[in-house]
């Protein structure tokens, strides 16, 4: 896996990352630091890319289960140190599945199955945050 980032220039702190894949993403900073505010922080898209990577397994997890999901989605707060280097030192995720006939514990297996055995994202996380758990079950008639 590789990414190039590049910096806007001078007149700012904005960057682009180009993944392997080909794809482009912007990153901006605060105005307090020199960024005009135009795009997610690197920190944001970190977190965004965490709750990307755990909803995609829980997703994975229920299909190949052949569990009728409709929908997933991941909210999370998070937590940061209060000085250099500000890691994340705590993660909530909360996770809300949506479906028809969904068992509660069928989709709290496919959270805790991406949390401990295939998000990589969270698993690095781990390193320096709490991560915490919890799931809704909304069932669509």
């Amino acid at each position: 896996m590789e990414c190039l980032v590049r910096w806007g220039g001078p007149s700012g702190m904005s960057f682009t990352a180009e993944t392997g894949s080909g794809h482009l993403v912007s990153m901006d900073g605060a105005p307090d630091g020199g960024g005009r505010n135009l795009a997610p922080r690197p920190m944001e898209l970190l977190l965004a890319g965490a709750g990307g990577c755990t909803a995609y397994d829980v997703v994975l997890i229920l299909k190949r289960g052949r569990h009728d999901v409709r929908g997933c989605e991941v909210r999370l707060l998070a937590e940061r140190a209060p000085t250099d280097p500000k890691v994340f030192t705590r993660i909530g995720f909360h996770f809300v599945v949506t479906g028809r006939g969904l068992a509660q514990e069928v989709v709290e297996r496919a959270v805790r199955l991406s949390h401990e055995k295939y998000c990589s994202a969270t698993a690095m996380l781990e390193k320096t945050a709490k991560i915490e758990l919890t799931v809704e079950v909304v069932d669509t008639l």
